[in-house]
């Protein structure tokens, strides 16, 4: 009996192992090219192949990490990936080159810098800070131009109505608030979340039309959209659904665990890890619930553009702005399972 079942299972080796080439073979694979390591900022998607909601699609994920917006687009025009995570100015800039690429989900959809003051204070709107002093990381910082255009939408002008100062990141922003050498601070998104770590509680008075200044998102060229509809579709319900995981608190450990994927560094300090987790958790929940994970808001991307052109990172305004963004697939992405 033994020499018989070990027979009939030699025998049916060869159709599992074909069987399992199959499985494999029927995973269709997706590079997507990101601008850094960050398995934090991309808990999604780590969760979504953590949980296994990829291979559910029959999609088989490789992410890899470049230098900055621009290499990971040359890696997506050069065709080394299917998608790509970059900002909308490089995407924009790219498009006035004649590149036709497309912004097809939203995923950080708040401004990763922010207005802050301490939460105790009384301070509740930009104006109130008249006269007042603005910390900043280093002095030529995104984020000081960021909170400099706060100000000039409200008359308020740098070295007249504010200044800034010079006092570093992390702990010497902390320092600077409980020595009141600040009363404010530009920060970005690991500044926000060291300040929250140490103790700091803080307000945000970033005004909504700010907020609105939406960063990263997935990319794609306008052919490959155009090609490759359902495979898309396919990532966006996944993603969405890791998305969906991740910011539920019941699965706040396994998201964390999740996220060692992309970077275990982030998460060799587990207190900044989850402080830092929580600050993501906002950059990308919906400005509009009802629209969806992954909408592009028009009135956004006029807002982009204006920026743009107006600091010289545009020459003009493209000539159809809307072909830059794409908002085809939100629906199906968010449809109930």
């Amino acid at each position: 009996m033994k020499r018989r079942q070990f027979m009939a299972a030699a025998a049916g080796l060869p159709l599992a192992l074909a069987a399992s080439r199959v499985h494999a073979q029927a995973q269709d694979e997706l590079t997507i090219v990101y601008p850094s390591p960050g398995g934090l900022g991309y808990f999604a998607l780590y969760a979504a192949i953590g949980e296994g909601y990829f291979a559910e699609e029959k999609l088989k994920i490789q992410p890899r990490s470049v230098n900055g917006s621009a290499q990971a687009i040359q890696a997506l025009l050069a065709g080394q990936a299917q998608l790509a995570h970059p900002g909308p100015g490089p995407l924009m800039a790219a498009r006035e080159r004649g590149q036709d690429l497309v912004y097809i989900y939203n995923y950080f959809t708040r401004s990763q810098f922010n207005l802050v003051v301490p939460e105790a204070s009384s301070f509740q709107k930009p104006t109130d800070l008249k006269g007042k002093v603005i910390g900043v990381g280093t002095a030529d910082g995104a984020e000081v131009a960021f909170v400099r255009s706060i100000f000039d939408a409200e008359g308020m002008k740098e070295g007249q109505d504010y200044k800034f100062i010079t006092v570093g990141e992390g702990g010497m922003a902390v320092a600077g608030f409980m020595q009141k050498a600040i009363d404010a601070y530009a920060s970005d998104t690991a500044g926000a979340a060291t300040l929250t770590l140490r103790g700091v509680k803080l307000r945000s008075l970033t005004p909504p039309p700010f907020q609105s200044f939406f960063g990263n998102g997935y990319v794609v060229t306008r052919k490959y959209l155009d090609e490759n509809r359902s495979m898309l579709e396919r990532f966006g319900r996944a993603l969405v659904r890791g998305t969906k995981f991740g910011i539920d608190p019941a699965n706040r450990a396994a998201t964390l665990k999740h996220a060692r994927m992309g970077n275990p560094q982030q998460l060799e300090n587990m207190p900044f890890a989850e402080a830092l987790l929580d600050v993501y958790y906002k950059l990308t929940s919906p400005i509009d619930p009802a629209k969806g994970f992954g909408y592009n808001h028009p009135a956004a991307w006029e807002m982009w553009q204006q920026t743009l052109v107006a600091s010289g990172d545009l020459k003009k305004p493209l000539a159809d702005l809307t072909k830059a963004y794409s908002n085809d697939l939100v629906t199906a992405w968010n449809a109930p399972r």
